[in-house]
């Protein structure tokens, strides 16, 4: 092993675990990289007591079972910027925060309340550098409306052809990258069924987003129709944008910004009381335009209030019970979207969802807590560390027996999706709202039978 300033990859002897070192930067005064985002979040670096808690959380870690993909041996790369023991653009530092997933799983398991995602962006705001050409291009693309739409409509015409079921069958980026897009055709088959519900719990928009607009269409459809027949009345927010996810995560915290006071803009206009999303990133993103913003005046307080509107659609749907459908004889087992439960701190609402389902069984998933691999454009950009990280969901799966795997986020979706097409499962990756409004369209099916 050798010493980290070399890049050569060993760890200091400081960084496995003496509580001492969580007092070594505020011992100090001076800041390395002064008015850095990382300089703003350095309070977060203080608080991190090195326990190692967050070691069995963090799926790199896991799957490479090296201490500098730890959260606790990026954080101590991180200190070592602040402290200027290493520079800013210094090879190991961008490497281990560039391995990085940004799960946030850690952040479930830390004792001391580290913020780690927000300590993860800052790093990574501070440090940027050049991303691989694929990342630079989905972040171009998706900071761009006029790119984004004809793109999406590309990657759907191509899937109507069945060119990535062909495609996916490749091995290598290409091949998993077909199998993701084909893992997008709908999983479920309905009926169509007209929603009725009296609009008492108030007025509600949906994100549309980006994937999930473009590629989950149907997805986006199902949402607005349970919502409705849970008794929320939808109106339109005209003019909304990409969350700004991507962006936040690789860094780009201005990139970000401007996006999010896209949104705001749009939200604030529909009038919504209630702002559902069906996407667990963008709902995280979403649910902190307060911090990304809190120090813009013009959009301080208005961000903060946006937020405080925004709620996973799984939220909004067990608050309402949700509505009984009809029989869905399925097997399915569900797999928590990182961003969803280790960000957002929803656990039991998706259950509650998927359990009022009648005749849906539902299994218990091993390890659903942890990560897939997916995590943005991750599985684009770092393939091979994206794949040891799906292998054991993917066997847990298998064991399941389940021949559906409900999860809410875009990027799961297609994570597992793929992982499942190319292991040659017969199960499919679906989103819990397309279970609960297949439900209801079995209702309605059934009560016409009746008539």
């Amino acid at each position: 092993m050798k010493d980290w300033s070399t890049g050569t990859g060993r760890m200091p002897q400081a960084a496995v675990g003496e509580p001492p070192l969580a007092h070594t930067h505020s011992a100090r005064t001076a800041c390395a990289v002064p008015g850095t985002p990382l300089d703003l979040a350095k309070a977060g670096i203080d608080a991190c007591v090195h326990c190692g808690f967050c070691l069995q959380a963090c799926p790199t870690y896991l799957a490479l079972s090296d201490e500098n993909d730890s959260p606790r041996g990026r954080i101590l790369l991180m200190r070592s910027v602040v402290d200027g023991s290493l520079a800013p653009d210094d090879p190991t530092v961008r490497e281990h925060i560039d391995r990085c997933l940004g799960c946030r799983g850690c952040e479930t398991a830390c004792p001391s309340g580290v913020p780690y995602g927000h300590l993860l962006e800052a790093t990574r705001a501070t440090i940027s550098g050049k991303h691989p050409l694929v990342a630079r291009l989905v972040l171009w693309v998706f900071a761009h409306e006029w790119a984004l739409r004809p793109a999406l409509a590309g990657a759907k015409l191509l899937r109507a052809m069945r060119i990535p079921a062909l495609l996916g069958k490749l091995p290598g980026r290409l091949g998993f990258a077909m199998a993701m897009l084909d893992s997008t055709r709908p999983a479920v088959s309905r009926g169509r069924y007209e929603p009725r519900g009296s609009g008492a719990r108030g007025t509600a928009s949906i994100l549309r987003g980006c994937v999930m607009e473009g590629l989950f269409e149907e997805t986006n459809r199902a949402t607005e129709r349970v919502l409705v027949a849970n008794d929320w009345r939808m109106v339109d927010a005209a003019g909304q944008r990409c969350c700004g996810a991507l962006h936040a995560h690789a860094g780009d915290l201005e990139g970000a910004r401007a996006l999010a006071r896209a949104n705001i803009d749009a939200f604030e206009r529909s009038g919504a009381e209630t702002i559902a999303v069906n996407a667990a990133g963008c709902g995280a993103m979403m649910k902190e335009y307060g911090q990304l913003l809190a120090d813009d005046p013009a959009y301080a307080a208005r961000a903060a209030a946006v937020s405080a509107r925004v709620r996973d659609v799984s939220e909004l749907l067990a608050v309402a019970g949700p509505a009984k459908g009809g029989a869905l004889p399925l097997r399915v087992t569900y797999d928590a979207p990182c961003h969803l439960q280790h960000a957002q701190r929803v656990v039991s609402p998706p259950l509650a969802v998927l359990k009022s389902i009648p005749a849906l069984e539902v299994v218990p998933l091993v390890e659903s807590d942890q990560c897939c691999g997916a995590a943005g454009i991750y599985n684009l950009v770092k393939p091979e560390v994206s794949a040891a990280v799906l292998e054991p969901k993917l066997a847990h799966i298998a064991r399941t027996g389940a021949g559906m795997v409900a999860t809410g986020n875009p990027g799961c979706l297609m994570q597992i999706g793929a992982g499942l097409a190319r292991a040659r499962s017969a199960a499919r990756a679906v989103h819990p709202v397309d279970l609960l409004d297949a439900s209801y369209a079995a209702r309605e099916k059934a009560a016409r039978k009746r008539e």
